[in-house]
């Protein structure tokens, strides 16, 4: 035999290809319902913005209908959808300050007639401080979001929010809107930290605004087979989180972090590479989990 045949490279690409080849043949059945997601982490550089994009795009190719929502001000997800979002373009700033109705604001992505993205522009950075003297503060968004989904004419499978890196009054909006947590996770030294906080964060949410809300999701970002580190972050992670945590986990990939600077997704940028692949394992996983749910329910 030869020798390439057993190497780990070789192994590599022949699983890759397998996942491919499972991929093409794969079939999901959407619930139904508007399931509200939001993407947080207060942790920077963790692959949260990256992540929001990419299970929305993955999830528009099996086709879902897909709202990505941009709450953090430097307008990554917008960029990485290739929605306008210069300082003239409505944006969800109006929406939050000025009560411009969602409907308004919101642009069909290039990439698919499936995705949609309500942008961010630079005037979101200073609605933390605007919303303070607003009435029903927490709230804004929620009421935006229901009178959206409720009076469009074709349903969203999916809104995904996309929060800054901060617990501030716009990821405080997020939570308040969403009925599940994805947390993304990179599989690195300092993982865990800061996680506590986040996890507090979302029990007061649910105490005090939005009891429906629940941790649903943690998807591990950014690991690297090749070290042991990543694989004893991944260990742990799964240890506290059992039930949370997906099977799929995101790889470091050149290709994922390409693709923002041609204004795509992974998925639209090489759909055949390996970030790419994982981005669809992982949203099909998501699917098939809330079956799961519904039916132990």
């Amino acid at each position: 035999m030869d020798a390439f045949d057993d190497s780990p490279i070789a192994r590599e690409i022949a699983n890759l290809s397998a996942r491919r080849r499972a991929l093409e043949g794969v079939e999901v059945q959407l619930s139904g319902e508007t399931r509200i997601i939001t993407v947080s982490n207060q942790k920077g550089g963790v692959g949260k913005t990256t992540s929001a994009v990419n299970v929305a795009a993955a999830l528009a190719q099996v086709g879902a209908r897909v709202l990505v929502i941009d709450l953090d001000p430097q307008g990554n997800a917008s960029t990485a959808l290739g929605v306008p979002h210069n300082a003239e373009v409505s944006s969800i700033y109006d929406v939050l300050i000025d009560e411009v109705p969602l409907a308004e604001i919101v642009q069909n992505s290039p990439e698919s007639p499936h995705l949609f993205c309500a942008p961010s522009t630079i005037h979101l950075a200073g609605a933390e401080i605007e919303l303070v003297s607003r009435v029903a503060r927490e709230h804004r968004l929620r009421t935006a979001l229901d009178e959206y989904l409720n009076e469009s004419d074709h349903r969203m499978d999916f809104v995904i929010i996309d929060c800054p890196p901060s617990l501030g009054l716009l990821t405080i909006n997020a939570f308040t809107a969403a009925r599940e947590v994805l947390i993304p996770i990179q599989c690195e030294y300092y993982a865990l930290e800061g996680l506590s906080q986040l996890l507090g964060s979302v029990h007061m949410i649910q105490k005090h605004l939005n009891p429906n809300l629940r941790l649903s999701t943690i998807l591990l970002t950014m690991y690297d087979g090749r070290t042991r580190l990543a694989q004893q972050v991944a260990d742990e992670v799964r240890e506290h989180f059992p039930e949370e945590v997906l099977r799929t986990v995101i790889p470091r990939s050149v290709r994922v972090s390409e693709a923002p600077s041609f204004g795509q997704t992974v998925i639209a940028y090489d759909g055949q590479s390996a970030g790419a692949i994982a981005y669809r394992e992982a949203a099909i996983e998501i699917i098939r989990r809330d079956a799961v749910d519904r039916k132990e329910a």
